[in-house]
Formats: structure tokens, sequence, C-alpha cells
């Protein structure tokens, strides 16, 4: 094989890696998702422990972006402030804290439902947290939140909800004592999502990690 030909084979290749592979200068856009990796804390862990889809995500909480004329915001549902939307900058740290973050977005087949997705979630916003996980019309989670945005297009979809450790098929000192707190039964088998089950979704290209 003549040296010309080897380097025209390189160079080839090398441009189809670029072409397959996501560019890092990825900019956000409205209708993007963001999950944020699992915490130290027990809940966070717990979340990720029983709702794992693969080896490679590990998340625990979902927001979604809008692009504003004041800058990137975040709609999500938190325990500490329920439904709300904040800047990008509070979302990736907080507390203070630096967390990890992969941006999402819907595939081109699916970004017509962004608007409505949008419009749905300002509706939301000023609810409490959901802290029981159990779907409500008057409370919600980060990933009931999102799920509920989409639900006129049928984006995402409900599955049985478990609390059980797969290595283990038992639920997890941590969420046997947080139920026991709220003085319900672990709700074993409800309709729910979780962050790790939106990531999977089919109808979703990952981007980039969020810095």
């Amino acid at each position: 094989m003549s040296r010309f030909i080897f380097s025209i084979l390189v160079i080839s290749f090398t441009g189809l890696l670029f072409c397959t592979q996501p560019s890092p200068n990825i900019q956000l856009q409205s209708g993007d998702l963001l999950f944020r990796e699992a915490s130290s804390e027990n809940i966070s862990e717990a979340i990720d422990q029983v709702t794992q889809t693969s080896g490679e995500t590990h998340f625990s909480h979902v927001g979604m972006v809008e692009e504003t004329d004041g800058g990137t915001m975040v709609l999500h549902a938190s325990p500490e402030g329920g439904t709300c939307m904040i800047p990008l900058k509070e979302f990736l740290h907080p507390k203070g804290d630096s967390v990890k973050v992969i941006a999402y977005r819907l595939k081109d087949e699916w970004q017509k439902t962004i608007p409505e997705a949008i419009r749905k979630a300002h509706q939301m916003l000023g609810k409490p947290y959901n802290f029981s996980y159990i779907l409500s019309d008057t409370a919600h989670y980060c990933s009931e939140f999102i799920y509920l945005a989409f639900a006129a297009d049928s984006v995402f979809k409900l599955e049985p909800m478990t609390f059980k450790d797969p290595k283990t098929g038992s639920f997890p000192q941590a969420w046997i004592e947080y139920y026991q707190k709220m003085g319900l039964e672990i709700p074993e088998g409800k309709p729910g999502c979780n962050p790790n089950g939106l990531a999977a979704s089919d109808k979703l290209e990952r981007l980039r990690k969020i810095e």
C-alpha cells in the first residue's frame, strides 16, 4: 500500500470518528434534559441503587433546560424548592457543591414536543415536592415533573416502581426508614418513573458533561 493511499485512509477514518462522536462544543437549547449524578446523601444513593438501567448511568435527579432572555434556566422539582425554575449555575452547584451533570437531547423527530412541554412545566411551577414518590396532581418529584411535562405527546412512559436492591431482592434500609418516618408502605409496584429510566429512553441522545 502506498504512503499516499495510507494517508487518505487515516484521514477518512479520523473524519468518520469526528462525525460519529458528539461535539464537546454543543450548546444547550430549550428542551434539553440535564441528569445529575447521585450524591452521597442516603436517599440519592438509594434512588440510584434501585433504578439503574445500566452500569453507565448513576442519576438521581433531572431537570429541563429553558433558554430565556435572562440566560439559561432549568425547570425541575427539588425537595428544597418544589417545582421551580432556577439558573443553570444553581442546578450545577446545589448547596454550593459541584456535581456531575450530563446533558441529553430529544432526537429530531421529537423536537416538536418541546414547546408544549415547557408550557406544561410552567403550569406546574409552585407545587411542593412529592416526597412519597406516588403519582399526584398536587405535588411532583423530579422525573414525575418531566414525565408530566411531555405527557401530552407520550414521550416517556410509566413503569412499575421498585425499591428493592436488584442484587439482594430486598428493600435497602434507607427506603425502609424513609417510608416508616412518613407512615406509609413502600409503594412497590405502583406506576412511576425515575431519572435513570428517563435517560435510557430511545427518544434521547446523550450529549456531554456540563461544566
